[in-house]
């Protein structure tokens, strides 16, 4: 069913993930409780056997989904058409929590029927009215995978079987500002933002095609009608502060379109100034630049002077390098504090979680001199404390990169003791480390970081699970894969003409490889895949979302249990005894 919401043209289940709402036709939906009155009063009659024998009954409706509150009982059910609907049924008269209905319906021995929309707000007053035990929550200091969600509905069944097998939490709705459009750009037709990566080329953001919005929508739904209970939260990822003039603005419409979200990353890689620990001036010119108020600036002096004692070592930072780190991280703090106001007032008592990301590094840096210093973290934490803002999780840069394994000179013993070390500080204070860009570590590395980090990390992948998708599609569908390969070539070459480096190795390789045939094997198909299920056309439609969801069961139960397979791996690694 193709349906227009502005210039914004789709079929809601063949690209799922992208509006804010399941119930996308009120009307024909109405017209379908009404017509099935008594389908659906039968229909409650089994939910409630099922609830009793704790046993999916229906293929509609998962046990899961059925609560009992206040004399009524609740549902979830997804109908022919696709679309979703909460249903409720009580005595007339009894308390209704989830508010206004689309529809009524009374049965003959006087019991209401009401349907509700599947919108994002009814969504989220299900989920903290009722309390189902699979709803999105923060989960604190609690270890978990933070899991990349690109193929939304095709992924989370194997996230879920995963998730289930290896009885561990993760933020099973995850994806960033660089995957994600903002529904309101697709329904006016915007061109997607650019952004050039040093040496690869230029990217557009939204390459998954999903929205904050949809994602938080559909991995919702997946969860509530998943039959057993999950522990998992949904992360809106590097929510980038920025320098310019409109990236403050920027960075609240997106906290606008996840305001459901119980995990925020805010990435503040752009706003932070990496010279100032080691080059000139000095770190008492740094901080009067920064803090003009004398006041202030004892106060920050003496706060972060105080001494404090860590696993066996004493930190007491000095003038110079308290106001460097000052120099570093001031305009970052402040545009987390607006951030942080906004999202604490858009979510009120609604607990969050809140991740303070400084892992990136910009590429006139080398990594090795980006790695965060010990009294760095320190650093970020105890200013964080003193503005009051309550982040729960922090990311520092461990060495650690992206489509690479760990490569130092100080090699996984340093690595060790680096992670080790900023556990032990993070949860004396109150905090939890997180890992990011961990994709493409080896397994002896991840074994490294489980051990260092004692099983107690947040540990986030994203894109070689999309990878895997790839991969299926190659195996299953080869014409298909085949489109998918042009798109990617395309972009190398593309890229390769403006001087990308990375585009120009990537073409030489394949010129030189023996097998030249497309393949998920070649480098240049891992650097440029990611743009195909996203892109748009010039009328601003989805030019091949909808068939990657639109492939065989057996496509897809391969990919789940290569996902399943994948996350199983990895907990085993990281999430050590």
């Amino acid at each position: 069913m193709q349906m227009k919401y502005g210039k914004l043209d789709l079929d809601p289940v063949k690209s799922p993930g992208v509006l804010d709402t399941a119930t996308w036709d009120k009307e024909g939906l109405c017209r379908l409780i009404a017509s099935r009155g008594s389908t659906w009063f039968g229909l409650f009659d089994r939910a409630a056997h099922a609830e009793i024998r704790g046993k999916p009954f229906h293929g509609i409706v998962a046990a899961g989904s059925v609560l009992a509150r206040e004399g009524r009982l609740y549902l979830l059910a997804q109908v022919d058409d696709g679309q979703y609907v909460f249903l409720s049924r009580g005595s007339v008269g009894s308390k209704d929590l989830l508010g206004k209905p689309l529809a009524e319906l009374r049965s003959e021995d006087d019991s209401l029927l009401s349907a509700y929309p599947t919108d994002a707000s009814t969504i989220d007053r299900y989920c903290r009215t009722l309390n189902p035990p699979n709803a999105p929550r923060a989960l604190g200091r609690r270890p978990r995978l933070g899991i990349g969600t690109r193929m939304t509905t095709r992924i989370w069944p194997g996230i879920f079987q995963a998730m289930r097998k290896g009885g561990f939490a993760a933020n099973a709705i995850q994806n960033s500002v660089r995957e994600l459009n903002l529904l309101g750009h697709l329904e006016e037709g915007k061109p997607p933002e650019k952004n050039t990566a040093f040496c690869f080329g230029e990217i557009e953001s939204g390459y998954t095609g999903s929205t904050f919005e949809g994602l938080w929508v559909a991995g919702t739904l997946a969860a509530l009608m998943h039959e057993h209970p999950l522990v998992y939260g949904a992360d809106a990822d590097h929510i980038q502060l920025k320098r310019s003039d409109t990236g403050l603005r920027q960075a609240l419409s997106v906290v606008e379109a996840a305001r459901y979200y119980s995990f925020f990353t805010l990435d503040p890689s752009d706003m932070l100034d990496y010279k100032a620990l080691h080059c000139a001036p000095s770190g008492d010119s740094l901080i009067r630049a920064k803090v003009p108020d004398a006041g202030l600036r004892k106060e920050l002096l003496g706060w972060h002077s105080r001494e404090i004692r860590i696993a066996g070592r004493s930190y007491h930072p000095d003038a110079d390098l308290i106001g460097r780190l000052v120099g570093k991280y001031w305009d970052s703090m402040q545009g987390a504090e607006a951030l942080v106001s906004r999202i604490k007032a858009l979510k009120g008592v609604e607990p969050f979680d809140l991740e303070f990301a400084y892992d990136e590094n910009p590429p006139e840096v080398a990594v090795i001199e980006s790695i965060s210093l010990d009294e760095e973290n320190l650093f970020v934490m105890r200013e964080v404390q003193r503005r009051g803002l309550p982040f729960t999780h922090i990311a520092p840069n461990l060495g650690v990169e992206k489509g690479r394994d760990y490569r130092l000179p100080d090699g996984h013993d340093g690595l060790a003791a680096r992670l080790s070390l900023a556990v032990t500080m993070a949860e004396e204070l109150g905090f939890m480390v997180d890992v990011h860009s961990a994709d493409d570590l080896s397994p002896a590395t991840r074994k490294v970081i489980g051990k260092a980090g004692r099983g107690r990390l947040h540990y986030k992948i994203s894109p070689s699970l999309m990878y895997l998708f790839a991969e299926c599609a190659h195996d299953h569908f080869p014409e298909l894969f085949r489109r998918w390969w042009d798109d990617a070539l395309a972009y190398a070459e593309r890229e390769a003409h403006r001087g990308s480096p990375i585009a120009r190795d990537c073409l030489a390789a394949l010129d030189a490889s023996p097998d030249r045939s497309p393949s998920p094997r070649h480098e240049l198909f891992h650097q440029f895949y990611f743009a195909f299920p996203g892109r748009r056309n010039d009328e601003g439609r989805f030019a091949n979302r909808e068939i990657l969801y639109s492939l065989s069961s057996e496509c897809y139960a391969d990919y789940q249990s290569r996902v399943a397979q994948r996350l199983g791996e990895i907990a085993a690694d990281v999430f050590v005894d």
